[in-house]
């Protein structure tokens, strides 16, 4: 997915990938959680309904594919008081649909390869559309493509739906797997060796989720390595963020050349929180990283 600098929707990604929206100010007022619609909407959907829901949002994705670009620039440093504080030389940006962290090159083809691992969420949802998306990628921080895979949460008639995908944006994600669900076992990355991209999940609870692809992209920069949670963005506006609770990103990776190291490790790293489309308030807030720069945590607040 973008960052909200592009109104985009990637597939499950589609959803949840995409460039970044940036936001023009960050917020640190949490805001309190809502309240769900209990047990029965918890339950695992049958498979008619998965069906059901897949179809739903390839549509949904593929109507509004076409999404106007933001016009953005790269989001200034800036300190937010977070749940557990960032080294102080941590630059921190807002963002309308991301949250996480990213690596970021000024310099084409900087960057090789990137993966994690995690739990999928379970939401909570309410009886409104709403969407959450958490991945590992190339791109999309500061330019128009991104190359990225992981997983997807959509509340389709108040129901908890749950989907694997890849995506090479600007083209249509693709949504992988019905049978994810909340706790499975999660390992993401996308490598590129010149200008072919695999893109790889396994999913180690329920492996008929899992895939390997090879695409190719000849005018992808590269210019940036990115762990996200996002809400997806389309061209009638983003998605209310569905209340996931919270996410972890562990085993976090990324190759700058041919030097392998964590998120900390690379030279230009931002810190990303997720706000409302009017800068009073977060979405989605993250954390610190850990001593070895591997894992953070993002945490839900509200919706949109």
């Amino acid at each position: 997915m973008r960052v909200l600098r592009y109104l985009l929707v990637s597939g499950s990604a589609a959803v949840a990938a995409g460039s970044m929206v940036l936001a023009s100010q960050a917020v640190t007022t949490a805001a309190a959680p809502r309240g769900g619609l209990g047990p029965a909407a918890a339950a695992q959907p049958s498979g008619r309904f998965l069906a059901r829901a897949r179809a739903a949002l390839v549509s949904y994705l593929d109507t509004n594919r076409s999404a106007p670009p933001f016009t953005s620039g790269m989001p200034g440093a800036r300190t937010v008081n977070l749940p557990a504080a960032a080294p102080a030389a941590t630059p921190a940006s807002s963002s309308y649909n991301w949250s996480g962290y990213a690596d970021v090159s000024s310099t084409p083809g900087t960057f090789t390869s990137v993966s994690g691992q995690w739990r999928t969420p379970r939401v909570s949802c309410t009886r409104e559309d709403e969407l959450t998306s958490e991945w590992v990628g190339l791109d999309g921080y500061a330019n128009g493509t991104v190359e990225q895979d992981g997983t997807l949460s959509w509340c389709y008639l108040g129901r908890p739906t749950y989907f694997t995908w890849w995506e090479m944006y600007p083209a249509g994600t693709i949504e992988v797997g019905t049978s994810l669900r909340p706790g499975d076992k999660i390992a993401a990355s996308v490598t590129r060796s010149g200008t072919s991209y695999t893109l790889a999940l396994t999913d180690s609870t329920h492996p008929v989720n899992s895939f390997s692809t090879t695409q190719t992209c000849t005018l992808c920069l590269n210019e940036s390595a990115e762990w996200i949670a996002e809400r997806p963005a389309f061209a009638i506006g983003i998605a209310p963020l569905a209340d996931y609770g919270s996410w972890t990103l562990s085993s976090a990776s990324e190759t700058a050349g041919k030097t392998t190291g964590t998120i900390s490790s690379y030279p230009a790293y931002y810190k990303i929180d997720m706000v409302d489309a009017t800068d009073t308030y977060p979405l989605s807030l993250t954390s610190g990283l850990s001593s070895p720069g591997t894992a953070f945590m993002t945490h839900w607040t509200d919706s949109y």
